[in-house]
């Protein structure tokens, strides 16, 4: 029930406690742990929030995961390399006609928005607050910011520069991360996409998976690296590189998630990266082509 169960303390772990207490006969309280009270009950929640974990991993991003899984398979199956193959990100579906064609970016943007409610709703449902619960308000803003801005420069630029060594090494297709047609809402969709990718990864990858399964007392390692490598997982479909540059991502960010507790340096870190992805290449591919 909302409002009945404490913020979570990422540091120890929270437990999952029972929601009431239950009489005897005599009409003293008898707690749900003690015993001849409802037995395993702590059980029984506990495999509801797996069960609920699975879920919005279901239709989130460890659907994604599959779907790259499969999508690594078919391009290894291909005649052609994988180096020589190339993963069009963020295209136009009907670039004839521009008022359908934004129709349907922005009609993508949809299910990720609905996700992050989702979860965002799930948490307040679990302990009574959500957006202050894995730092993802306005506390403090400015700090936020200065953070997300540092972190950015720390992973954007090495990040660049192991994707071109994945593509020197034949592990990785051509990205091309902006594909849409040029129109006067090109590079606001364009922002707007980040923004999305940013909120619903951080928020759900981060925030809502590190806090569910720590109320589960998995260990803060076992954390750490499972969802990085679900966040690796759903990158497959660019190549080997796409992989392991955004495994590396997703420990980083959540090793710093568990030193700050606030999702929203990373969603500004994440963001930032996308933007300079998405609207640096569709302003200067056609300039650099020859180089990219």
């Amino acid at each position: 029930m909302a409002g009945t169960c404490p913020a979570v303390a990422l540091e120890t772990g929270p437990e999952i406690t029972p929601e009431t207490d239950e009489t005897n006969g005599d009409g003293t309280v008898l707690s749900q742990w003690d015993s001849g009270a409802r037995p395993h009950r702590h059980i029984q929640i506990a495999r509801l929030v797996a069960l609920e974990i699975i879920i919005v991993l279901a239709i989130s991003f460890g659907r994604s995961g599959v779907s790259s899984i499969l999508a690594i398979i078919e391009r290894l199956t291909r005649d052609v390399p994988l180096a020589e193959q190339t993963t069009r990100m963020n295209p136009s579906i009907v670039p004839d006609r521009p008022w359908l064609d934004l129709s349907y970016q922005l009609f993508y943007f949809i299910l990720p928005t609905a996700e992050v409610l989702l979860v965002l709703y799930l948490l307040y449902l679990a302990y009574g607050q959500a957006r202050s619960l894995i730092g993802f308000n306005l506390a403090q803003p400015w700090k936020d910011l200065g953070l997300g801005v540092a972190i950015c420069a720390g992973i954007g630029i090495p990040g660049l520069g192991f994707y071109f060594l994945a593509r020197y090494l034949g592990i990785n297709t051509e990205v091309t991360p902006a594909n849409l047609s040029a129109h006067w809402w090109t590079i606001p969709v364009l922002i707007c996409a980040a923004i999305v990718a940013g909120v619903s990864e951080e928020v759900i990858m981060v925030g809502y998976l590190f806090t569910r399964l720590r109320t589960l007392n998995w260990a803060p390692v076992a954390v750490l690296i499972t969802s990085a490598v679900i966040r690796g997982s759903y990158h497959l479909y660019q190549g080997f590189g796409g992989f392991l540059g955004n495994l590396v991502m997703g420990l980083a960010f959540g090793l710093i998630y568990l030193k700050t507790k606030r999702v929203l340096p990373l969603v500004i870190t994440h963001t930032l990266i996308d933007i300079f992805a998405f609207v640096g290449y569709a302003l200067l591919a056609p300039y650099l082509s020859d180089f990219l």
